[in-house]
This record gives C-alpha cells, structure tokens and sequence, in this order.
C-alpha cells in the first residue's frame, strides 16, 4: 500500500497509480508537486524529501480514457468481494451464470466469483434450473476508482480524490 502513489492531473482529476520511486521523480524534475505525504522520509545526500502518497502534474494532461473495465478473475474477486456469489462463502473459482458452453458470454454481465463447491454442484446449469438465486446481479464495475486503480485496493489516503469512503477513525481507549 506504501509503495505507490497517486498522481493527479494539474485540475485534481485522478490520473494513474505509479510507483513511489517515479513521483519521487516526478516532483524532484517539478513536473508534479506534492499533495499529500506518506510514510517515512527519503534522504539524499543533499536533500531529505518526505515520500509522496498524492501528486499533483503541474500542467495538464489530456488522456483518453478506456469506458470499460477489463475483465480479469483478480477484478472478478474484486468486485465481488472475495465472496461466493451463490451462497456467500469464501470464493474460489470464477463461474459463468449462464454457462459459456450453452452460449454465455465471457463478459462483466455472465461472470461471478464462486466457491468450488457451488461451481461443481451447479456444473452446466443455470441459477434458475436449481432453484438457485444470486445475492447480487453482475455487472460491470463504474466509476473513477476502478477506471484508476483497476482491482488495486486503495490507499486510505487516496479517499478525498477517488470518491471514496473515508477510513473509520481509530478512537484509542482510555485506560
């Protein structure tokens, strides 16, 4: 989670996800300035800088974005959750809904994570044939984040700039 950072276009709209090593980069050429700070101090000979976790680019950049997500079993688990979508246990496998050898397609629509005792009860049948219900409809996933971070998960810190929930505080106890 430490080791990248988020860089921002010079409007603050989320750009990409890069190493920590290149937006130290990107700020030492002034190309970027820092936003916010992450953990830990890098230290040259001449020059300590803290380790960025936000950057912002100093002139814009105008890129053009893909409209979809790609599919891939990691994002699959992401979207999902890591949780069967049948009976809502530890996913395993991936399974299509309606089954690709009877015509279902390999898309956002037709695929959920699934534990393997779900995907082999259910083998070459449809939810409906078995009585079976999903707990949630598939679909592709939307928005900045995932057009950004893809199946990544998030730095805490990147909340304010990818319309993320902000992380719960951590009250200490008083003893």
């Amino acid at each position: 989670m430490g080791s990248s950072a988020l860089v921002l276009n010079a409007t603050y709209e989320p750009l990409c996800v890069v190493s920590v090593r290149r937006a130290t980069i990107l700020v030492l050429t002034a190309k970027a300035e820092c936003v916010s700070d992450g953990d830990g101090i890098l230290h040259s000979v001449h020059t300590n800088l803290p380790v960025p976790s936000v950057v912002r680019l100093t002139r814009y950049v105008k890129v053009p974005y893909r409209t979809h997500v790609g599919l891939s079993r990691r994002a699959i688990f992401a979207r999902d959750g890591g949780r069967c979508a049948y009976c809502r246990g530890s996913a395993e496998t991936i399974d299509h809904v309606f089954p690709r050898s009877r015509g279902g397609l390999h898309a956002w629509e037709n695929v959920v994570a699934a534990c393997a005792k779900c995907n082999h009860s259910k083998g070459d049948k449809t939810p409906a044939e078995l009585g079976w219900r999903l707990h949630a409809i598939p679909a592709a996933p939307r928005g900045v984040a995932w057009r950004v971070l893809g199946h990544r998960t998030p730095d805490p810190r990147w909340a304010d700039w990818l319309d993320l929930p902000a992380a719960p505080a951590v009250e200490a106890e008083a003893a």
